[in-house]
């Protein structure tokens, strides 16, 4: 609750919704520069954090089988990240996204973690049952702008944060996954909020 923007003024990025003093519309404007950003930013982090732990997967890998059941093959699209050998030989799809949970938040209240939660759901609503019958593992990595892991991502970390434990004798190194991927999130929102500060703040 920090003010940060004029108010009353349009979003200099999507040019559509007026920019609140607070940046509530600044962290879940949808439009470049920022919001994919965040999520290829936490991704990369994700990425390199299981090439440290000795996990091997590939970014965005063409699996040519994840789409939204109501839109067809048409819509095909990769892996955010596809982890190779892990459960019962069977390959994982990581599906990433990020959410803030001030969408709607003065019609519903907030509640933690809720917003993270409802996007793992419908992640898995689209694409658990393609990956399913191909053999693979899905796994949706759901999070909000406010560090919030929905379950299915918290227990992803958890095993990688394990297997690296396992591997590694450093003292203090048993948050260095959750840590660095909180790290990389706030990151991700803040270059959301600088590419809207007016220009005269820059």
């Amino acid at each position: 609750m920090i003010p940060m923007y004029p108010e009353d003024e349009t979003c200099p990025i999507c040019r559509k919704a007026s920019r609140d003093k607070y940046g509530e519309h600044a962290v879940h404007c949808k439009e470049l520069p920022g919001f994919k950003y965040r999520h290829d930013w936490v991704r990369d982090v994700l990425g390199d954090i299981l090439r440290r732990a000795g996990i091997s997967a590939k970014k965005e890998a063409p699996v040519n089988f994840l789409t939204d059941p109501m839109e067809g093959r048409s819509t095909l699209r990769p892996a955010d990240l596809l982890v190779f050998g892990w459960a019962g030989g069977k390959h994982a799809c990581v599906d990433l996204t990020g959410v803030s949970p001030l969408v709607g938040l003065r019609e519903n209240g907030f509640v933690a973690g809720l917003a993270a939660r409802k996007a793992e759901s419908k992640k898995v609503d689209k694409h658990a049952k393609a990956c399913a019958e191909n053999q693979h593992i899905f796994i949706p990595f759901a999070f909000d702008t406010f560090g919030s892991l929905a379950p299915e991502a918290i227990n992803f970390l958890t095993r990688v944060q394990r297997v690296i434990h396992n591997n590694c004798s450093t003292p203090g190194g048993q948050g260095f996954v959750f840590g660095r991927l909180g790290f990389a999130i706030q990151k991700g929102l803040a270059a959301q909020l600088v590419t809207r500060l007016p220009s005269v703040l820059m």
